[in-house]
């Protein structure tokens, strides 16, 4: 399994966060825009991850505008987001040595950083 990043290239914070990482080179990078997250990438992030919910972003403008915040979502609908649209997915999301990092919370970066020292 190779070390990976999915991330937005256009993202400021993602590309702040991945300018404050050590050895990114480890990295094989995933801009989820131009290469949409598939089936089997986002399967292999809900079995490290142990859900499709943990994977989304409630702070996207779609969620907002599609008004979900007033739906009752279950990990179905999370999935369908998820495949259907880049932004649902939360930024960025590092699997290393079979292990996920979800989002961009300052904790989550320190051990990223520290898998990748």
């Amino acid at each position: 399994m190779n070390n990976r990043i999915y991330y937005l290239a256009s993202c400021d914070t993602c590309r702040k966060i991945i300018k404050s990482l050590p050895n990114t080179d480890k990295l094989e990078f995933h801009d989820i825009r131009q290469n949409p997250i598939t089936a089997a990438e986002l399967d292999e992030m809900y079995k490290l991850s142990g859900s499709y919910e943990a994977l989304f972003s409630k702070k996207a403008q779609l969620y907002k505008s599609l008004d979900l915040k007033n739906k009752n979502l279950k990990e179905l609908d999370f999935k369908k987001y998820l495949l259907e649209h880049y932004t649902f997915l939360s930024r960025p999301v590092f699997i290393i040595d079979g292990k996920i990092y979800i989002g961009n919370s300052q904790k989550n970066i320190l051990e990223v950083a520290k898998a990748l020292s």
